[in-house]
């Protein structure tokens, strides 16, 4: 790839459900910034699918005026990576733990090596340095060694983007907070328990917005929220809004503790302990960057209106 220094050169690593909406932003950015190039980093057969809304989804990239970059991030070792990263200016990952275990901390080593400027690494979920090491959800301290690598090191700024949950996951049924075929909500700890929830589509609208803010910011953790809310006021709501009542039953620490060590290998039980804990997994939405930047995002009452009532 050939840049002029006035350049700025993006790099997104992924197109999924976050990688697409981050793209999207940076393009209608890109229209107004003609120094700004935005690229997305896509398996070889990803590019060359026939798969009707996937061969959608990259023939919308290209008219959009973004350059598909072909790459293959697990199957490619960290020397060769770094390579193919230098041109870039910034490198945004939206590649998450589905890649397996080491890739986050892969992509890092790589864009350090690389020289890359500005790093906003996949950490799009709650707080790990509240939860530190050693939580019910081991793969969270893998978050924290890509942490202390940036912290480590002057050369690139980082940027990571606080989320707290997906907001869909809140209500996903293997997750067994809801269960609207049975009509029970289960809270994680405590009816008081909070818990901060984003959409990805808001998740991505923010992130562009704040990583193009003035002034910048550099090497440090941006916290942003769809919605901020108790397992009581969820239920609350759910009632109210489906004109229905729901059994509740509250799942305490030590018995979601319990079912972890019987099923030890359960993701999702790690999860649910990780979050019943209460701790590093919500933040007052009063005190977020949508908040104090106007931002109107997609809370959980219109979350159950617009996904559970008017589907």
């Amino acid at each position: 790839m050939n840049r002029t220094d006035k350049q700025d050169a993006i790099l997104v690593l992924g197109a999924g459900e976050l990688g697409l909406e981050v793209l999207r932003h940076l393009a209608n950015h890109a229209r107004d910034h003609h120094a700004t190039r935005v690229h997305v980093l896509l398996r070889p057969s990803t590019i060359e699918t026939t798969e009707p809304i996937k061969r959608r989804e990259i023939d919308e990239l290209r008219a959009l005026n973004i350059e598909v970059v072909p790459g293959d991030i697990v199957s490619t070792e960290k020397d060769a990576l770094a390579a193919l990263l230098a041109p870039y200016d910034t490198v945004i990952s939206c590649i998450g733990f589905s890649a397996g275990r080491g890739t986050q901390t892969k992509i890092t080593a790589a864009v350090l090596q690389a020289g890359v400027k500005r790093y906003i690494p996949w950490q799009f979920g709650v707080d790990y340095d509240a939860i530190g090491r050693g939580s019910a959800q081991d793969v969270f301290d893998e978050q924290l060694d890509v942490r202390d690598m940036l912290r480590a090191q002057s050369h690139t700024e980082w940027l990571i983007v606080a989320t707290g949950m997906f907001t869909s996951f809140l209500f996903e049924p293997a997750f067994d907070v809801v269960d609207l075929e049975k009509g029970e909500v289960h809270a994680l700890g405590s009816w008081d328990n909070q818990v901060t929830v984003t959409t990805p589509e808001d998740i991505e609208h923010l992130t562009a917005a704040i990583l193009l803010h003035e002034p910048r910011f550099k090497n440090e953790t941006v916290f942003v929220a769809g919605d901020t809310v108790s397992y009581g006021k969820l239920a609350d709501e759910l009632e109210r809004q489906l004109d229905r009542t729901f059994k509740r039953e509250a799942w305490s620490i030590p018995q979601l503790n319990d079912a972890l060590k019987a099923d030890p290998d359960n993701n999702l039980l790690k999860y649910r302990a990780v979050f019943a804990a209460g701790v590093g997994v919500a933040w007052p939405k009063e005190a977020t960057f949508n908040h104090h930047q106007g931002f109107e995002t997609v809370d959980v009452p219109a979350w159950i209106r617009h996904n559970l009532i008017e589907r």
